[in-house]
């Protein structure tokens, strides 16, 4: 048998599978050439076209453009008047800027345990959590699949809770058929360059409140709604026009780059075969975006098979080695931040490892990655 790469042999490719990856064509450096000739590159007709195409994606009323998805948490969190005293409960499987944006805004995050089976924020977990201090949920969309948001929602309006979804992983996602954006109080998005959709960077907060709108659009504009005179202590969050227009082009393909991202979901989950690796369960196809496509990788062999896949040309990534409730950062002294366990997220974090997935990879590249792995 040819020896494997991991232990000195050759690698089967001599082209590395990148774990995500865009693609820039001339159309969208025909749509930064119009902007840069234009009279305004920031702030313009090109940021509204694209709030108004996401309200059509989403099915929102209102979309607010900003800066990235890290802005749009915070626009979120300061949006809904988080401060001293409240909670905010989150995910335990998630990015630190779902839970940052609550410390930001003064508030307090409170860790939940997470679904095994989906990843995602447990329902019951929350009920366990709430105290007469919750202000609101932060329920993060993982890999682009959707919370339960019905039992998420039916708990936030029995205890008078904001929801807010943290949906950077799901644009495009449906939820019984409709779709994320329009299903919580606040839905907050990224384009982040290994996002499903990106222009570099950027993000956008999506609501059906007309005064969490204003609110959000006046906060990310230095706290202005009228030229020099501010009536909130807010930032420049504010998503410039080049952003915007890459951004325009992209979404007219978000229809076509998911469906390819639903195929290559489909054909992992139908070819797969190593008694180690554990796939997630996941909602019909037509549900989930597959921004990532995560593996538990059992026998403590994650790190081994992480490195042998890289030794083999396959870019992979680890989402996330540590999870948010014992993050070092969490344990400042003064924040009394509750420091519980929660093995399931535990668990994936010593686990999961996410595999190449997006526009760009074919279907004869994920045979090959298939192969690495059920002969690991």
């Amino acid at each position: 048998m040819e020896e494997l790469a991991v232990f000195g042999g050759k690698p089967v490719r001599e082209k590395p599978i990148f774990y995500g990856r865009q693609y820039i064509d001339q159309e969208d450096v025909e749509a930064v050439t119009k902007v840069l000739t234009a009279d305004v590159i920031t702030s313009g007709p090109q940021v509204s076209d694209l709030e108004k195409h996401l309200c059509e994606i989403t099915h929102a009323k209102y979309a607010v453009a900003v800066c990235n998805g890290t802005a749009a948490l915070h626009l979120a969190a300061l949006a809904a008047g988080f401060g001293e005293g409240d909670e905010v409960i989150v995910s335990s499987i998630t990015f630190a800027a779902s839970s940052n944006c609550v410390l930001y805004a003064g508030a307090k995050p409170v860790f939940a345990d997470i679904n095994p089976e989906t990843y995602n924020i447990d329902p019951a977990s929350i009920r366990k959590l709430i105290t007469p201090r919750t202000k609101a949920v932060v329920a993060v969309d993982f890999t682009g699949q959707a919370v339960e948001l019905d039992e998420i929602r039916e708990i936030c309006k029995e205890h008078n809770l904001l929801l807010i979804e943290d949906a950077a992983h799901a644009i495009g996602t449906t939820y019984k058929g409709k779709p994320v954006g329009s299903l919580a109080d606040m839905t907050c998005f990224s384009f982040h360059p290994v996002k499903t959709v990106t222009a570099g960077e950027g993000g956008a907060i999506t609501t059906n409140n007309a005064e969490l709108a204003a609110t959000i659009r006046a906060l990310a504009n230095y706290g202005s709604q009228k030229k020099y005179v501010f009536k909130y202590c807010g930032r420049n969050s504010r998503l410039d026009e080049i952003q915007a227009a890459v951004l325009d082009v992209k979404l007219k393909y978000l229809v076509e780059d998911n469906a390819h991202r639903k195929e290559v979901g489909k054909y992992y989950i139908e070819n797969l075969n190593n008694s180690i690796v554990i796939q997630p369960d996941t909602l019909p196809y037509e549900q989930n975006v597959f921004h990532l496509f995560p593996i538990l990788v059992g026998e403590g062999k994650r790190d081994a098979l992480h490195d042998y896949l890289e030794q083999n040309g396959v870019g992979t990534v680890i989402h996330y080695p540590v999870a948010p409730h014992e993050q070092e950062c969490y344990k400042k002294e003064g924040w009394n931040i509750p420091q519980l366990s929660f093995p399931i997220a535990e668990k994936i974090a010593d686990e999961e490892l996410s595999l190449p997935i997006g526009p760009t990879i074919t279907l004869e590249e994920v045979k090959q990655i298939i192969e690495l792995i059920n002969k690991f």
